[in-house]
């Protein structure tokens, strides 16, 4: 094998995926903002934001994973040069991403009395009841953010939800100061400090991206409001026929980590603490795989208008070897580093062993979990969303969470168990998915395209 011909595309991968890299790993650090700061206040906190956040990852992953339907779309349209099309395609998905926030922000407010009812510790539900209630209403303008970020990002202009998180997260981190802990003039509000600096952050997110984008020449023409006779059934149609089941596989991946959080949380305080910090620490080194999932989706997706399938192959496994390789780099750096990285979130022994064990397990399934994302990411881009959803299924919740309760749960294993059936989950879900990816791939050349332009 040539490899020169594919690593000869990491550079230019990388020029797209590092702007989506930080974009994306700025929603995860106001997560790790939030666990640091609360984390000093103790065991039961850091368990009330785990709790409170695991019903937000599972609405969040189903506005997330709906709203990356947009870029393949928009990558498509941008390929074929049609400028008409990428309009009316981005502004109903601005639409349904509206809708979507304000959906998610009521699902959230319904379902915050389960967790009373979920055998979790009583000081962390209610702890975690006030941070929720405060924290589901950003996701009204994550959502609206969402449908300008994957816009800019299917036109390949991947810089500016960076600059956008970025900001987000400077104005998260200075809140959290003054108000999780009460200084100058803003009282002490502990966890529900942390809430409302999240709110904040997110609204001031979407504000500025969109007032950069509508500052910018190249992008005008796209935001110009559609008339009522523009606004299509078909067009909705079709974005949500490839958003839904997109949707479904963030649900079932975030689903599945969501279970192993509340499991953990009936093993006591300790098991929950110390599975939000290693989720935490993976949730970063899994936003480097995330950028790259996202350039498969564009890159792919522009092959794709452009029909040239051989060469939609050969970016796609350039992808798949450069995100192997970081990924192996992560897992002997988690493995070097477990002893270290839980003292960064808290001053409890117990807690940080507990998670060191679980960073283990964590460095092994480094390989699997970047793999997998950046073959959805590749076959998004080709649009083949149905069949992906059902492999994700039956690996997370036919395999990877009837492992994670017998081991964590019946067999007494506790968090080290929950955290090998979480492996069990994404290993399967990478191969069948590169096998689904290797079908379609390789049927699309055979049918006569062999790298030619059709």
């Amino acid at each position: 094998m040539n490899l020169k011909k594919y690593t000869s595309e990491f550079h230019y991968n990388f020029q797209l995926a590092i702007p989506v890299m930080i974009g994306h790993l700025g929603h995860v650090l106001v997560g790790l903002a939030d666990n640091i700061m609360v984390g000093r206040l103790g065991a039961a906190p850091l368990a009330a934001v785990s709790l409170g956040n695991s019903f937000v990852f599972i609405v969040f992953s189903l506005g997330i994973g709906f709203s990356l339907a947009i870029t393949p779309l928009i990558a498509e349209a941008d390929g074929e040069k049609n400028l008409d099309k990428g309009r009316k395609l981005f502004q109903h998905s601005l639409i349904l991403c509206a809708i979507l926030g304000l959906t998610m922000f009521l699902i959230l407010l319904i379902a915050s009395p389960i967790m009373r009812y979920m055998d979790q510790p009583p000081e962390v539900v209610a702890l975690a009841m006030p941070y929720l209630k405060i924290v589901a209403f950003s996701m009204i303008p994550l959502m609206v953010f969402q449908a300008y970020k994957q816009f800019t990002d299917g036109m390949a202009k991947t810089k500016y939800g960076m600059h956008a998180t970025l900001l987000a997260n400077i104005v998260n981190v200075i809140l959290n100061f003054v108000l999780i802990y009460g200084l100058w003039i803003f009282p002490r509000l502990e966890l529900v400090g942390a809430a409302y600096g999240t709110l904040i952050s997110r609204f001031v997110m979407m504000i500025f991206m969109i007032w950069i984008l509508n500052s910018r020449e190249k992008f005008k023409p796209y935001f110009k409001w559609l008339h009522l006779d523009e606004i299509k059934k078909q067009l909705f149609g079709k974005i949500i026929n490839l958003g839904f089941p997109t949707a479904m596989q963030m649900l079932f991946e975030v689903g599945v980590f969501t279970a192993a959080i509340w499991l953990a949380g009936t093993m006591g305080t300790i098991d929950q603490a110390a599975n939000q910090i290693a989720l935490n620490v993976s949730s970063m080194t899994f936003m480097i795989a995330v950028g790259l999932g996202v350039t498969a989706t564009i890159r792919v997706g522009n092959q794709k208008g452009l029909r040239n399938f051989s060469e939609l192959r050969r970016v796609s496994l350039s992808i798949f070897l450069q995100v192997f390789i970081i990924e192996c780099i992560f897992a002997v750096a988690f493995i070097a580093l477990k002893d270290f990285l839980p003292m960064v979130y808290i001053d409890n022994d117990a807690v940080v062993n507990t998670a060191a064990s679980l960073l283990l397990i964590a460095g092994l399934f480094q390989l699997s979990d970047g793999f997998q994302v950046v073959v959805l990411g590749a076959l998004r881009g080709l649009q083949d969303v149905k069949i992906p959803t059902y492999i994700t299924f039956v690996a997370y919740w036919i395999v990877g969470f009837p492992i994670c309760y017998i081991l964590g749960k019946v067999l007494g294993y506790g968090s080290q168990g929950i955290w090998i059936g979480l492996l069990a989950g994404l290993s399967i879900s990478a191969v069948l998915l590169y096998l689904r990816f290797n079908y379609l791939t390789n049927k699309l050349i055979e049918k006569g395209q062999n790298g030619n332009r059709i």
